[in-house]
């Protein structure tokens, strides 16, 4: 099937894990893919595999490190040189079980998870809104139930928890909060947003768990491929042509957590954010 052709797509965390599997997908159905990595050699050595085993000439690599908002900046505005519509845009790549600040000074988790992604959904605005009907998908986890509310102020310092579950469950909470509120702020615009839980899947997310815990809580995850399935729905299924802001998981809507459907809570979160890739620390 090759019903994506002259279609782009941009997926962040495309190296690996769930964000491969979906860029794999869509290579197959003809799109045109640009893949966030971290690092020119990682990002053009994905390219290349998927060129290689898709049968894909469109697939082009960018480099998005988001744990630097300079970095997002910088891809943002390349791909905004090329003057292209953007049809699809998966926020995939994210981390745990880290205890670090990012570089512009915030907590690492919240960094990469959210504000990096914030970031990049805000620059592409402009290619979104060319590319209508266009979709948004932003990768969550069942995780953000455990985030009862989001401590503002400790999103400015380390990672508080030894083994920063807590901080990911917040992380997680903001994505399904930034959906929410992109949905109603950008109604009309035909650019759509979904949440969705992949499920558990065995990812290189975990990679900072020390191991035996690590292997002990991958074993019995789901594939990448078993992942990429929800995102993959989101992204292309007609029958969503018009819905906006739901969170799916296993390919239905579902309710999030009360907290997550607190739009008081999205509003702020998004007019901190931005406050945020305002002041940040590094140059």
């Amino acid at each position: 099937m090759r019903d994506l052709v002259g279609r782009n797509f941009l997926i962040t965390g495309a190296n690996g894990g769930v964000g491969r599997a979906i860029a794999a997908a869509l290579a197959a159905r003809g799109g045109h893919l640009f893949l966030g990595c971290r690092s020119t050699e990682v990002a053009e050595s994905a390219a290349a595999e998927l060129r290689a085993q898709a049968g894909a000439v469109e697939v082009e690599p960018l480099v998005i490190d988001l744990a630097s908002l300079a970095s997002v900046r910088a891809a943002a505005d390349a791909f905004e040189a090329r003057r292209l519509p953007l049809h699809g845009l998966v926020n995939n790549a994210g981390l745990a079980g880290t205890r670090a600040v990012s570089r512009d000074g915030f907590e690492l988790t919240f960094a990469v998870n959210h504000l990096g992604h914030f970031l990049l959904t805000r620059r592409l605005e402009s290619a979104l809104r060319a590319g209508a009907p266009s979709r948004i998908v932003n990768v969550a986890s069942q995780a953000h139930r455990a985030a009862k509310a989001i401590d503002f102020a400790a999103l400015r310092k380390r990672t508080r928890t030894l083994t920063g579950v807590h901080e990911y469950a917040v992380s997680k909470l903001c994505n399904v909060l930034f959906t929410r509120e992109l949905a109603r702020r950008w109604a009309g615009s035909g650019v759509a947003a979904f949440t969705v839980h992949p499920g558990v899947v065995a990812t290189r997310i975990w990679r900072r768990v020390p191991q035996p815990v690590r292997w002990l809580m991958t074993r019995s995850m789901l594939s990448p491929e078993q992942g990429a399935r929800t995102p993959l729905y989101c992204l292309t299924a007609p029958e969503l042509a018009g819905a906006s802001g739901g969170y799916f998981v296993r390919d239905r809507e579902e309710a999030p957590s009360a907290t997550a459907q607190d739009d008081a809570l999205a509003a702020r979160l998004w007019d901190e954010s931005e406050v945020m890739i305002a002041t940040a620390t590094a140059p």
